[in-house]
């Protein structure tokens, strides 16, 4: 039978098996020989050993098709980047550093724009203009007005989706809206894991329809780029791609280099001040860490 893994806690992982339910799984010991550690996300093989109490045991992890380390989940379709329009407004610097980080896993990113009820134009407009020309598909949502919850809905269809973004942007509200239509097929397991002290900073696959799930990731808070090599930060700005051989130097970082297609770009309007700001601001962060 095969399931994924929706969370697990002290050496129990709750597989969910379409149409069957939630089964509370212990993994096989040749993992733990292998130095293999299951993942929220992972799709498996499990053998069924008491289904009245729906319980199993772990017998085959399929094949990765990507994994996080912070939080430590795998096989992620896409991320959706949640920021408010206001009230906290966006902090341009950290959204930019979730699209770096899921550039640089090549999960594909969809922008989140809650609390339109209570956002003026100006706002949208800015935020349309900086990240439609980057070429991120843009959502604008109100969890309090449940509006566009339907497209958002859509956008989920049949995937595996981390939602990152700060704290205070709503993130819970829509999570809850998303699930409001979905009959649970949990198998008890709000009952199994209980609200005890295991509970609090887990990764969870939470079910919003037949083979979708949303994660909610309590890692996503703030970021560091990591052991990135500055060298690469630039193919994570995927405005920048139409500039690639254009600059007079091969390899240009379109920092100090001179006659750089990039730099032109962003005289010219085409390529967004804000963003080009964040990538010199990264830069030379991971230039700083590679000095010390």
């Amino acid at each position: 039978m095969q399931g994924k893994i929706v969370k697990g806690i002290a050496g129990f992982y709750y597989v969910h098996v379409v149409e069957s339910g939630v089964y509370e799984c212990k993994a096989k010991g040749i993992f733990r020989k292998d130095g293999i550690r299951p993942l929220v996300g992972d799709n498996v093989e499990i053998e069924v050993l008491d289904e009245k109490d729906m319980e199993g045991s772990i017998r085959d992890i399929l094949p990765r098709k990507n994994e996080l380390v912070r939080p430590a989940v795998a096989n992620i379709d896409q991320a959706l980047v949640v920021f408010a329009v206001t009230k906290p407004k966006p902090h341009f610097n950290l959204l930019d550093r979730f699209l770096v980080m899921m550039e640089s896993k090549e999960i594909p990113a969809v922008l989140c724009f809650n609390k339109t009820d209570i956002g003026n134009d100006p706002d949208i407009a800015e935020l349309k203009e900086i990240y439609e020309s980057c070429g991120y598909p843009l959502i604008f949502t109100s969890a309090k007005e449940e509006e566009n919850i339907g497209a958002l809905r859509e956008i989920l269809k049949g995937k595996t989706t981390a939602v990152a973004g700060p704290s205070g942007v709503g993130k819970s509200s829509l999570i809850n809206l998303l699930q409001s239509d979905v009959k649970m097929e949990t198998g008890g397991i709000s009952r199994k894991i209980g609200r005890g002290k295991h509970t609090t900073r887990h990764s969870e696959l939470l079910v919003t329809g037949e083979d979708s799930y949303i994660m909610d990731t309590p890692g996503f808070s703030s970021l560091y780029l990591g052991d990135m090599e500055k060298e690469s930060l630039k193919y994570c700005f995927p405005e920048f791609n139409a500039y690639e051989g254009r600059c007079r130097f091969h390899g240009c970082d379109h920092v100090h280099e001179p006659d750089c297609a990039v730099k032109q770009a962003v005289e010219e309007g085409k390529v967004h001040r804000k963003r080009y700001e964040d990538y010199l601001s990264m830069y030379r962060e991971l230039q700083e860490r590679k000095r010390y």
